[in-house]
């Protein structure tokens, strides 16, 4: 049984189309994006906390709206064989957490490298001993040299938008790369929150391989050339020169995206009270919590601004530094040891020292408004010891 919807523009869809208020989990919004995504084949295997997800997503293909579906046998088996389907031609999803983002490492770069437009879902847990499904995002730094887009929702709207979107970013001709589409696990998996919905018989136009910029596997084509060239693995000067060259239009490829996500996600960063000398600059559930400690902050009188980063790769460093040209305090709270936002935002600043590489919790640990609003107020006054 295949599922009748009308196809629709991608910007009528996301744009247009009239949308009602539901009352979702971000596990369901997942299931929503993938039911107007006119996906052909999803592959899954369970880890918490992206399980329910993909459930739901092999209920889409019982109820018709996606061609094929089936549980691998782990995750760099999901892994490979989605990349499969998708140098075939088809419009693929999947989804993995964790550990599972670790197990199938290698894959993500191999995406990129063949030019996949594959979309994941990310629900970051932890992935160190003592073993936690809690949330934290320690994954994501892993990920960032790997050629893969990186978009970091903040919550269930914003991951439902993302995938939808990931896909007509992805299968622009000038971009075609897989996108990771990352949330916090549990913090906005399992929580359940106002989504605005178009109606679920509306659907993406269908993904058209032959725009793609290498050509899918089939009986009557060549394989690509990264597949087929032998002097790619050859270890001579010309060998270095292909690969290197390759690696480059990779990134190339990222940066021609901007437009697309400035286009679709109305940027690649939000900017709250852009001429505020204060500021939070924060991804994914930081953000919400940063709301919160703004509010607070304002309420006593420090006039606070706040920096949604969305899209992590490509980075947008023009950006923050234009928003951030007359700050003097830049706190960065993140849901990960190693305070790898910090750091990105430092690296696109010459005068860095502005940045507060903190709060930080993992493990599992939420992030109290007040260890926000603390880190900010003690910056301020240690900087006005020092004048």
């Amino acid at each position: 049984m295949v599922r009748e919807q009308t196809v629709v523009s991608p910007e009528h869809l996301f744009f247009v189309a009239p949308r009602e208020e539901v009352f979702i989990t971000g596990s369901e919004a997942v299931a929503e994006a993938i039911k107007r995504a006119n996906v052909d084949m999803a592959i899954a295997y369970p880890i918490t906390p992206q399980s329910e997800s993909m459930h739901l997503v092999g209920d889409l293909y019982a109820q018709g709206y996606l061609k094929d579906y089936y549980r691998a046998e782990n995750e760099f088996a999901v892994m490979a064989a989605i990349h499969g389907a998708s140098l075939g031609g088809g419009r693929v999803f999947t989804a993995t957490s964790g550990p599972g983002t670790l197990r199938a490492m290698e894959m993500f770069p191999v995406w990129a490298g063949a030019r996949q437009p594959i979309v994941c879902a990310f629900m970051c847990r932890g992935v160190s001993l003592p073993p936690s499904i809690q949330p934290e995002n320690i994954e994501m730094a892993m990920l960032l040299d790997t050629g893969m887009m990186m978009f970091h929702a903040e919550n269930a709207q914003d991951f439902y938008d993302m995938i939808l979107k990931a896909y007509i970013i992805a299968e622009k001709p000038d971009v075609h790369l897989p996108v990771g589409v990352f949330v916090d696990g549990f913090f906005v998996t399992h929580t359940r929150d106002k989504v605005m919905l178009p109606a679920g018989d509306l659907k993406l136009p269908p993904y058209n391989p032959q725009h793609a910029p290498v050509p899918a596997f089939d009986m009557e084509t060549p394989p690509m050339r990264i597949v087929r060239d032998p002097l790619l693995i050859k270890s001579n000067f010309i060998s270095y020169a292909a690969n290197a060259s390759w690696h480059q239009e990779v990134m190339a490829a990222a940066q021609r995206a901007r437009k697309h996500i400035v286009r679709y996600m109305g940027g690649l960063l939000e900017v709250e009270n852009p001429h505020a000398k204060v500021f939070i600059a924060a991804s994914g559930t930081a953000v919400s919590q940063s709301r919160e400690a703004l509010r607070e902050l304002r309420q006593e009188g420090i006039d606070a601004g706040l920096i949604k980063i969305k899209s992590i790769r490509p980075f947008p460093e023009e950006e923050i530094v234009a928003s951030t040209v007359n700050a003097h305090l830049i706190v960065v709270p993140e849901f990960n040891a190693g305070g790898w936002l910090a750091r990105e935002i430092k690296a696109a600043l010459n005068h860095n020292s502005r940045v507060v590489a903190g709060p930080r919790v993992f493990g599992g640990m939420t992030m109290p408004k007040e260890l926000i609003v603390n880190t900010v107020k003690n910056a301020l006054k240690a900087r006005a010891g020092v004048s």
